[in-house]
């Protein structure tokens, strides 16, 4: 009996070390991206990184002044993603996208995807926690350095980007 006991308190013991990392590091949308800073960024696909915790693309565009950019924009995880009905390749390097979307608090260019509309007027539905409020919120809501939804013109793909784990 007391084998069985110690075995059992073991296997709890390894699978929670095993297991405390990635809970560690996951976080809520409100600890990293702000609702009152929507953006509407208008670009190319630059790069596509599908793994967990969170599928992640980035988009080159101009912003309002005119420089380049790229933004690194947030989803839910691949496996909520292919539940949405996307594949590795509904999103590839150098297809031309409008993302909505919600501005991170504490960094530059990042953003959770709320939603995204590619060239030919399919909306594909992110999944994230973001998506819930995305079409509440107002037109043309392009925080600072966000290419304004009114026709922003798009960047081109960088060179040697890879669609990450595609």
């Amino acid at each position: 009996m007391k084998l069985h006991t110690s075995l059992a308190a073991g296997a709890a013991l390894l699978a929670s070390a095993l297991l405390a990392p990635g809970a560690f590091a996951h976080h809520s949308f409100a600890a990293e991206f702000d609702r009152n800073l929507p953006i509407d960024v208008t670009g190319t696909v630059s790069k596509v990184e599908w793994m967990n915790p969170h599928a992640r693309f980035y988009v080159d565009a101009t912003d309002a002044s005119g420089n380049d950019v790229t933004w690194n924009f947030e989803l839910t995880s691949p496996n909520v993603l292919m539940r949405q009905g996307w594949t590795r390749t509904s999103l590839k390097v150098g297809d031309k996208i409008s993302v909505k979307g919600f501005r991170a608090k504490r960094a530059d260019n990042v953003a959770n995807a709320s939603s995204v509309v590619l060239a030919n007027g399919r909306r594909l539905f992110t999944g994230s926690a973001s998506a819930a409020n995305a079409e509440s919120e107002p037109e043309g809501g392009a925080g600072a350095g966000a290419a304004p939804s009114s026709g922003a013109s798009s960047g081109s793909a960088a060179s040697g980007a890879s669609s990450g784990g595609n």
